[in-house]
């Protein structure tokens, strides 16, 4: 029998119709947020934190998932890249950037597949301008309300980004404490309020404008970031704690008063921070509501990670994990990890194996049904370890000129330069103690890195150090190459 067009069209419908809309995305990227700083990990009792706990009840906790650097903005380049950001040189805060065109982000990705995409919070790449590709509108997002840390010490004020906060603190202190304007995809905009909740509130108005169309979304909150005590005057009155005051260059040198804004010095600094991490919970909860509520939770794949480890610029706590941000030893680099997507990744469950924040591009993208081939990205489809349990990395690299570490299975190699200047200066200024020389450590045994097995296993240390001189000789430009161990 011969179809008409009309019969034609109305059969496709029908086809289409009945074919599963291709899964939603929503990647939550927090600040600092310490490896402990979780209720569902009871290693704390003055941690609250239901949202993320509703969120691992829900889908599968990685517990032995990393970051690319120890600091936020290399590590930054890294997730949205799926790639070791040290291909195109990017290993500190001095040389870190977005990649290049060669290197299309996550929201390119998505956009090339018909997803609309949005970019709600702070961008830090490297030293991005309005209109750079290291900004939303210039690597992939249709939809973005942003802050450029980039241009403001690492930060974003969580109360004030106007012109007139700019006048009120003077340049000086305006950029040490962040307050300039936001953007609005290419244009600024001005926000005086609690810069966590309108992130989630715009992030919000996306979702239900595009709910019946496939979406990807990214929100990188500022939280848990320094400086915590920047809260809503009713927030520290519910709380009994006191105001502080931000820098002014009348008060104090910057360097003296930030030794006194940091760990262990400010008093409530720990209160100031669980008052952050609680309102950004918050947050995330009101996100999987809203999911819940629009019908299209089952249909959304979620992922909830942060840039680096907890810091001591705003008392995050990583135990049992060593270290700090800035550094390599674990609690620099190993973060808190979730997915959550209903029917298809079981709930409440661990994994075990390794993975990276390189991982959500490709996985995300699997996910959706559109593979990537392995030899444009260094991050593993982890949707196998996800749903029965894969493998995951079998190593995981990390290279900042002046430290690097491997961690291959059980065994993690760790070198510092103790007399380079990035070194001392974190020592000094941060109060984190990066390491000295070689460490080497049975990750199985002590997660902790207390015992340096290094002497008693050179053998070990051999091969370990030959693999990741192998790794950096495949990955980084050749003028970045010449350092020796």
């Amino acid at each position: 029998m011969t179809t008409t067009p009309a019969e034609d069209t109305t059969e496709t419908r029908e086809s289409d119709a009945a074919q599963p809309r291709r899964p939603n995305v929503l990647v939550i990227v927090s600040d600092d947020h310490g490896y402990a700083d979780r209720s569902a990990l009871r290693l704390r009792e003055d941690v609250a934190t239901p949202g993320l706990d509703r969120l691992a009840s829900d889908g599968v906790t990685c517990a032995n998932a990393y970051v690319t650097a120890p600091i936020c903005s290399p590590s930054r380049a890294g997730l949205i890249s799926g790639c070791y950001q040290q291909r195109w040189g990017a290993q500190w805060f001095t040389s870190s950037e977005i990649g290049g065109t060669e290197y299309p982000t996550i929201a390119e990705r998505f956009r090339d597949e018909g997803y609309v995409t949005g970019y709600f919070g702070k961008i830090h790449y490297g030293s991005e301008g309005p209109g750079d590709r290291g900004t939303p509108p210039e690597h992939g997002f249709d939809e973005s309300f942003y802050g450029l840390a980039g241009q403001q010490m690492g930060r974003l004020n969580y109360m004030h980004h106007s012109e007139q906060a700019v006048n009120t603190y003077g340049e000086e202190a305006a950029f040490r404490m962040a307050v300039h304007p936001l953007w609005e995809g290419r244009e600024p905009v001005e926000h005086e309020g609690f810069l966590t909740a309108e992130i989630a509130r715009r992030t919000r108005n996306f979702i239900s404008d595009h709910k019946d169309e496939p979406f990807f979304a990214m929100v990188a909150f500022n939280a848990v970031h320094n400086f915590c005590w920047q809260l809503p005057p009713e927030e520290l009155a519910k709380r009994g704690l006191p105001a502080y005051e931000d820098w002014h260059p009348d008060a104090s040198p910057y360097l003296d008063w930030y030794d006194g804004a940091i760990s262990p010095n400010l008093e409530n600094g720990r209160a100031y921070y669980l008052a952050q991490l609680e309102l950004m919970d918050a947050e995330v909860a009101s996100l999987l509501d809203q999911l819940d509520d629009l019908g299209i939770a089952d249909n959304t794949l979620v992922v909830y990670t942060t840039d680096n480890g907890g810091s001591t610029c705003n008392y995050g706590v990583n135990e049992p994990l060593r270290g700090t941000k800035y550094t390599l030893w674990e609690g620099g680099i190993r973060v808190p990890f979730i997915v959550r997507w209903p029917g298809v990744v079981p709930a409440g469950e661990i994994r075990d194996g390794l993975v990276s924040s390189m991982d959500i591009l490709p996985t995300a993208l699997a996910a959706a049904g559109v593979p990537v081939p392995a030899d444009e990205v260094d991050g593993l489809d982890q949707l196998p370890l996800l749903v029965q349990l894969d493998a995951g990395h079998d190593a995981l690299h990390w290279e900042c000129g002046w430290q690097w570490a491997i961690r291959s299975g059980s065994w993690k190699l760790h070198w510092v330069d103790p007399t380079s200047r990035t070194a001392r200066a974190i020592e000094q200024v941060e109060h984190a103690f990066p390491g000295s020389g070689l460490t080497l450590t049975n990750l199985a045994e002590d997660p902790s890195e207390r015992r340096n097995l290094a002497d008693e296993m050179p053998d070990v240390v051999e091969r370990l150090q030959a693999e990741h001189e192998r790794w950096r000789e495949s990955i980084m430009p050749q003028e970045e190459n010449s350092r020796v161990f």
